[in-house]
């Protein structure tokens, strides 16, 4: 399958219109990492993806305390492989100064084994630490060649327009925002955030666009999803959910019987944004990259966009 690609914000960074989330690599304590699902499934996964041309992966340092970063590191260099990794710094409040980001980076770049990181994320925007400081390091780590790309996640609009223009002052472009987006999570279009990254050349990449499986239609009231996530996604929104997901399906019958993931993926996609599912094994890889080989209308956007906004009603 040949894979057309996407500009990653104003770099020259060129990725996949569809990359693979990796926070369930290696976490024991919210995805049941070695319970379910091993070593041997992510793999199996990874390599699937790769021969795909789905060479885009995004980490972070706390995914697994440390083994998503590991894991990639060692898929990576077994083969010699080639990918475009993106890794996430989180600003834990004892992270005071520019050194701390310079520390945690240095540790991420020893976990993967790589001289640099493609895209290198601020996780998201939590005090005491002022957000031009750690564009500042950010700006410092592209310039040292540590980094090729500077992004952040989880920033709003006032945020995110902060972070370019300080990095904008070193002559460094803002790659990406990493936000939650999906049919479930609508809030980035309604709050003009989508828009702003669109007007300044801004990556959207949209991290749970399958809203932690809710839109693979796997779950419902009678079969709720295990462990936290039983908690956050209660038996009324589950039900609520369910006139979406029957429209998310006739849709994908017409176009072949694709998967309600496929769908999903789909309109993440239509909408500008780069979705980044998370797979476990090789199955879940081959569903995730098939939602590349079509694509929906508008008209079929216009329906799921409708169907969206009577799910989210209470």
């Amino acid at each position: 399958m040949t894979v057309t690609t996407t500009p990653l914000g104003k770099t020259g960074i060129q990725i996949p219109p569809l990359g693979i989330g990796t926070w369930a690599w290696g976490d024991k304590m919210f995805w049941g990492y070695e319970q379910g699902y091993h070593e041997s499934d992510v793999r199996a996964a990874f390599d699937y993806c790769i021969q795909a041309g789905i060479d885009f992966f995004d980490t972070a340092e706390v995914y697994g305390l440390g083994a998503s970063e590991t894991l990639l590191g060692k898929f990576l260099a077994d083969g010699n492989r080639r990918a475009v990794v993106a890794t996430k710094f989180f600003p834990f409040p004892h992270r005071l100064t520019k050194g701390g980001l310079h520390r945690a980076l240095r540790g991420s770049l020893r976990r993967l084994g790589l001289p640099r990181v493609d895209l290198y994320q601020i996780h998201n925007p939590m005090p005491p630490v002022a957000i031009p400081i750690w564009m500042d390091a950010l700006a410092e780590a592209v310039q040292r060649g540590s980094i090729l790309a500077a992004g952040v996640s989880n920033y709003d609009l006032n945020q995110t327009r902060s972070a370019y223009q300080t990095l904008a002052r070193h002559g460094v472009p803002l790659a990406s925002n990493q936000i939650s987006y999906s049919l479930l999570e609508r809030t980035p279009e309604r709050n003009g955030l989508l828009s702003l990254c669109r007007e300044l050349g801004i990556t959207v990449i949209a991290y749970s666009p399958l809203m932690q499986g809710i839109l693979t239609g796997r779950y419902s009231s009678q079969n709720p999803p295990p462990g936290f996530r039983r908690f956050r996604f209660p038996r009324d929104f589950l039900i609520r959910v369910q006139p979406l997901l029957i429209v998310m399906r006739e849709i994908g019958q017409a176009h072949g019987h694709a998967s309600l993931t496929q769908v999903a993926l789909n309109w993440v996609i239509g909408k500008g944004a780069v979705p980044i599912p998370g797979v476990k094994n090789r199955r879940q890889a081959e569903d995730v990259v098939g939602a590349l080989q079509w694509r929906l209308t508008p008209d079929e956007i216009a329906r799921l966009d409708a169907a969206s906004d009577q799910a989210a009603k209470r």
